[in-house]
């Protein structure tokens, strides 16, 4: 494996690759191509591959960093982003969807924002059959935050290293690193500047989502989600509803068969002990998001 150790770079490229042998090769000849592997740390991280992905990345002037089994994507950001010597960190899919040429732009911005977003232009290349569970995970995160999203689920981004090591242990290692990443941002009040990306089909093997199987880790996401950013934003228009529900069952009992009953009863407190646990699940989420 070659690698550049003369020199400490200030920014640090982040490339997770599974099973990418058909696609990284082109993508590593650009970068080399483009000077990037002199100008910038650059951090390849083999997430368990069968084929010869790591033979291939070995053949370049960058670091080679291998997981023995598949962890995901999540937990090869993680990897890279610990091993990193640069200040500003630059994630970037290795399968050809990004071009790196935007690369110098959001290492620029990044003395400006805390976090940069490439953010997909209309006319990129999507998989429609993500688009469901795209749209489904926005809604409900606008929701959670109170505000319109960025390209929350942007494979290249940019981030000042010392912050993003301090949320590390929120980030999943599964593929939704980038959704939780945002609005982890957002939440805690960060700034976000975005700069426009053409994304094109990608290169070598199809992709490895699954609509069913990733389908109901989408459900759990969301369910993460809400209990990290803002349970109280489910627990307290829940514990209205139920409240509200069991008074007026309650109320209806008493006026027409005189007696308060016993479902409205359970009803009623159901709705007072979802208060009180969305408040502690408030204060829990609030701890576990504070930096370590």
């Amino acid at each position: 494996m070659k690698e550049n150790t003369t020199e400490q770079k200030p920014v640090s490229i982040i490339i997770p690759a599974f099973n990418e042998e058909i696609g990284i090769k082109p993508f590593l000849d650009k970068l080399q191509a483009d000077g990037f592997c002199d100008r910038y740390e650059i951090i390849v991280i083999d997430d368990g591959s069968v084929d010869s992905t790591a033979e291939i990345v070995a053949q370049y002037p960058v670091r080679l960093l291998k997981h023995h089994i598949n962890k995901g994507y999540g937990a090869a950001l993680k990897t890279g982003i610990r091993k990193a010597k640069g200040e500003k960190i630059i994630m970037i899919d290795s399968d050809g969807q990004h071009d790196p040429a935007t690369i110098p732009t959001i290492a620029e911005m990044l003395d400006t924002y805390d976090l940069v977003i490439g953010e997909r232009t209309s006319n990129s290349f999507q998989v429609k059959r993500r688009q469901s569970g795209k749209k489904l995970i926005r809604v409900v995160s606008e929701y959670l935050i109170e505000q319109k999203l960025p390209d929350y689920n942007s494979g290249l981004r940019g981030f000042h290293r010392e912050l993003i090591l301090s949320y590390l242990h929120l980030m999943p290692n599964g593929f939704s690193f980038s959704t939780t990443s945002t609005l982890a941002y957002l939440k805690e009040g960060y700034t976000i500047g975005t700069t426009p990306i053409l994304v094109a089909e990608r290169q070598g093997r199809p992709s490895s989502v699954k609509f069913i199987k990733d389908g109901s880790k989408t459900m759990l996401l969301l369910f993460r989600i809400i209990m990290l950013f803002n349970p109280l934003k489910i627990f307290f228009p829940a514990s209205l509803v139920l409240t509200f529900l069991g008074l007026l069952w309650g109320t209806y009992g008493y006026f027409v068969a005189e007696r308060f009953a016993n479902s409205a009863i359970l009803v009623t407190l159901m709705g007072v002990f979802s208060f009180f646990i969305g408040l502690l699940a408030d204060q829990i989420s609030i701890l576990n998001r504070r930096t370590k």
